[in-house]
């Protein structure tokens, strides 16, 4: 299957991109709030054409999954949100009001990450274009989100849900490195690049249609330095790059990792049961060699997934070489 992908990847390079791609409609949103992936990323879609709106939660919801908040009623913040994309007082959702941010552009939900795709796409999107957009873009997370933590991604829950809803959508995830309060983190702008890359290569393919077929969404992870990483198509797989489970005293048991990041937000760990976080040191199986959490490290892990729980019916579910077709080949 690796020579057949091989073969597929350098026939891609072969085909006829259109001279002037025509120009999406585009939503973003993610799960950690106003960050430098996702100022990087609209300014790189931007720049390619594209009309482009940010809907995003207030604050980091990372690990929120697919919670709503039906039928919770969203009050004016009490608080700002991340890197005061709006300030106290605020409506609970709305644009932003941080100085030199786009007009109209970038919007907060001060809820969780699906609550904030949707504001984007029953509100804002409504509001711009009267429809549905072309495309969601989920992210990019600060952190890889690679197997089964997936299922408590707000980033990938987000791409999922608009999937779900018959929109293309891709859940994108950068490295830690990518974090900056200042908005401008170097690393997020080649993971801007990189996905602006994917996209483009989608449009060469679709034409004038949809840029995912029905029914399919992509969990596209970057290694911490994407510049120059090979596409590589992949699968969730079995291997975890991760170590999640429940501990009696979070203090005791902290593993280096959760004392990074207690330490990146001026907390300290207390003495308390809850959930614990650490890397997997374990050596992946041979058969494991092209799960996402492997191949990540290294290369741009794209893994197919379907939209929701049914399974594709009858002969819908798409083939290894319709799969592949779908990356971009090296240096196109």
């Amino acid at each position: 299957m690796r020579h057949h992908l091989i073969a597929l990847f350098a026939a891609t390079a072969l085909g006829f991109a259109p001279a002037v791609a025509a120009a999406r409609n585009i939503v973003i949103t993610n799960d950690d709030g106003l960050t430098s992936n996702v100022v990087a990323l609209y300014e790189a879609l931007k720049a390619a054409g594209h009309d482009v709106v940010v809907s995003v939660p207030c604050t980091n919801q990372s690990g929120q999954g697919a919670a709503l908040g039906i039928a919770r009623p969203i009050a004016p913040l009490k608080t700002a949100c991340l890197n005061d994309a709006a300030k106290p007082g605020d409506p609970g959702a709305g644009a932003m009001t941080r100085a030199g941010l786009p007009s109209g552009d970038f919007h907060y939900v001060d809820g969780t990450p699906v609550a904030a795709l949707l504001h984007g796409l029953d509100v804002v999107a409504r509001a711009r274009w009267g429809k549905a957009p072309d495309l969601v873009l989920s992210g990019p997370n600060e952190g890889q989100n690679v197997g089964a933590i997936i299922l408590s991604s707000g980033t990938v829950s987000a791409a999922q849900y608009a999937a779900v809803r018959g929109i293309p959508a891709i859940a994108l995830s950068g490295g830690a490195n990518t974090e900056a309060a200042s908005l401008d983190n170097p690393v997020s702008d080649a993971v801007a690049q990189r996905s602006v890359e994917l996209v483009a290569h989608l449009e060469a393919r679709a034409g004038a249609g949809a840029l995912l077929p029905p029914g399919l969404a992509l969990n596209v992870n970057f290694p911490d330095q994407p510049a120059g990483a090979r596409w590589q198509l992949t699968e969730i797989g079995s291997y975890n790059a991760y170590k999640v489970g429940f501990t009696t005293d979070m203090a005791a048991s902290a593993s280096p990792m959760m004392q990074m990041m207690a330490k990146s937000r001026g907390t300290e760990i207390p003495p308390l049961p809850g959930v614990s976080f650490d890397f997997n040191t374990a050596v992946p199986a041979p058969d494991q060699r092209d799960d996402e959490s492997v191949v990540y490290r290294k290369a741009i892990a794209v893994s197919p997934m379907q939209a929701g729980f049914a399974y594709p019916a009858g002969g819908a579910a798409l083939t290894a070489a319709e799969l592949a077709a779908l990356l971009p080949a090296q240096g196109e």
